[in-house]
């Protein structure tokens, strides 16, 4: 027996060739490629399992900051969340563009929380989360 599991999957033709090429661009082929993403797609999402395991990582968000009110509701859910934010890095992109680095730690259900309370701000753009279990 082999130490491999062979699996088909079905997806948009124009995602697989993108992704083939991609893939050989990097020097790397499908199959590698697709159990990093498997790797990175349970460690993106595993975390959120356990709402009572503490956890420590980084909400990083790309936000708009001339849309009306978007940097007082930052702040007030940051004053909100002051028990499980450790500390913030602010970084000015372009004119409008705002990179923010919120460094957090705490249990799982008051981090899931506070993404929520971000991702529902007018005027941010993407939130990516990172998240490691620290028990």
């Amino acid at each position: 027996m082999s130490n491999v599991a062979r699996f088909s999957v079905s997806v948009n033709p124009q995602l697989l060739e993108e992704f083939d090429k991609l893939t050989t661009e990097v020097g790397s082929n499908r199959s590698m490629a697709v159990e990093s993403a498997m790797r990175g797609y349970l460690v993106e999402h595993k975390w959120t399992m356990k709402d009572n395991a503490d956890v420590a990582g980084a909400l990083i968000l790309f936000y708009d900051h001339h849309v009306k009110g978007v940097m007082e509701i930052l702040t007030q859910i940051q004053h909100d969340y002051i028990d499980v934010i450790y500390s913030t890095t602010h970084i000015h992109l372009e004119h409008n563009n705002c990179l923010e680095i919120i460094a957090v730690r705490g249990q799982v259900k008051k981090l899931k929380a506070l993404k929520k309370s971000i991702e529902s701000i007018k005027g941010v753009k993407q939130l990516q989360v990172s998240i490691m279990n620290i028990q």
